[in-house]
């Protein structure tokens, strides 16, 4: 069983940054597509960004609403995956979820499906002045 740990969430003023963190002790994240999801009071869940494994393509996907604002890395020597996310608007305020995938997929799919086989626990964002 994969747990997957998020951290670096928090309250930060429209405009600021914040990176988020999605660690799995003990199993390899290089091994699974990752994706970071969020969801709002009252909203769906949203697939904010994702990333294949390495020995895919390592591809990335962003979706429109953080294009150009937000970046998904990994740091396979830390074994995390991170979300960078810069000029944050209110509207990115919601609880943030890391999700693992196994099988082949990309990550395209993965944020546009949700289907993961792993989630974490969430991390609070709130952006607010």
């Amino acid at each position: 069983q994969v747990q997957l740990v998020e951290s670096g969430g928090g309250l930060v003023q429209p405009g600021g940054s914040l990176r988020l963190s999605c660690a799995a002790p003990g199993f390899t994240l290089d091994n699974y597509t990752i994706g970071w999801f969020r969801q709002a009071p009252g909203k769906e869940r949203e697939g904010v960004s994702c990333i294949s494994r390495r020995r895919s393509d390592g591809s990335t996907y962003y979706a429109a609403s953080v294009k150009g604002r937000f970046t998904i890395s990994r740091d396979n020597a830390k074994n995390t995956v991170y979300l960078q996310m810069d000029s944050l608007k209110p509207e990115d305020t919601a609880v943030y979820f890391c999700a693992a995938y196994s099988g082949i997929t990309t990550a395209q799919v993965l944020c546009i499906w949700g289907t993961a086989d792993y989630w974490g626990q969430g991390t609070q964002v709130t952006v607010s002045s």
